[in-house]
């Protein structure tokens, strides 16, 4: 065995706790040192690998990093084992709540990424429903869509995006041309796919129009159903430019306006206190950051 690879212990506990806390102040408080020791173990673990183990900043790991992490914790678990005790086996277990179209545009497409990177982590994906916090059973993550400020649990912004008019090229062969879908004629004169998830309210606030909430209409509680039915000619919706990517790159949906609204709506990943403790959840949180748009 090569002895002059292995990296000093002290190193390897330090990036662990690092990578675990997302803090040099918390991790230095559980090894009992300085951060300024902590941040030269660090150094000197990088400089051993020769490579770079944290983004610099908010201690987010690298890929490199990331895939490292799994060996070090399952060296350091197996030396806290002592003599004689069973051996724990099986992989680690990750229940994750997602959103219905966010799911499917972002994680699905991504996912044989996480298991390269994470082969460990036996992932489990549920449906969330966006806006009603509501899960069909307990998860140790959970991706929200909405204002964000929720008080029951820790959270941070992984998606902002922008919302425009959109509607089917045949809808706007049929009732166009549009002219921005600015103004109070062309949204009272055609039909509307309405949704919770994404109220006119605010592109009519956008255009400074002071329409109501149009009351009929086609609804959809889910915004992909939303911009199917849009595509499919039922009306004009309101689109997410990064949701709606694949709408709008196959030329199913076009866009009315050149100039798209910041929606007050985002998709945060959230957490009870203490559960970015464990490894696996915050490799998930930060793998699923570093792959959306």
């Amino acid at each position: 065995m090569a002895i002059s690879r292995i990296p000093p212990i002290q190193c390897l506990l330090t990036f662990e706790a690092v990578a675990r806390l997302r803090s040099a102040s918390r991790a230095a408080e559980e090894l009992c040192v300085t951060v300024s020791a902590v941040s030269h173990r660090l150094r000197q673990l990088e400089t051993h690998m020769g490579v770079r183990l944290f983004c610099r900043g908010d201690f987010a790991l690298t890929a490199e990093g990331a895939a490292y992490l799994q060996h070090v914790a399952t060296a350091l678990a197996a030396l806290q084992q002592m003599p004689g005790e069973r051996a724990a086996v099986g992989p680690r277990r990750l229940r994750v709540a997602v959103t219905p179209s966010f799911c499917r545009q972002f994680v699905m497409p991504k996912l044989e990424l996480f298991r390269r990177s994470y082969p460990d982590i036996e992932l489990t994906l549920q449906v969330s429903i966006p806006l009603r916090d509501v899960t069909a059973e307990a998860a140790d993550l959970e991706v929200r869509y909405g204002l964000g400020g929720y008080a029951d649990v820790e959270h941070r912004l992984i998606l902002s995006d922008v919302v425009t008019p959109a509607c089917s090229p045949a809808f706007l062969d049929e009732f166009g041309p549009f002219d921005g879908f600015e103004h109070e004629a062309e949204c009272t004169r055609v039909r509307l796919v309405r949704s919770p998830l994404e109220p006119w309210a605010h592109w009519y606030a956008h255009c400074g129009l002071t329409l109501a909430e149009p009351a009929s209409g086609a609804q959809f509680n889910d915004l992909g159903l939303v911009y199917d039915a849009a595509a499919s000619g039922f009306g004009v919706a309101l689109v997410r430019h990064k949701l709606g990517a694949a709408w709008f790159d196959s030329g199913r949906l076009l866009s009315l306006s050149a100039r798209p609204m910041n929606s007050p709506f985002g998709h945060y990943i959230c957490w009870t206190p203490g559960a970015l403790e464990r490894w696996e959840c915050a490799a998930f949180a930060d793998w699923l950051q570093s792959v959306l748009p």
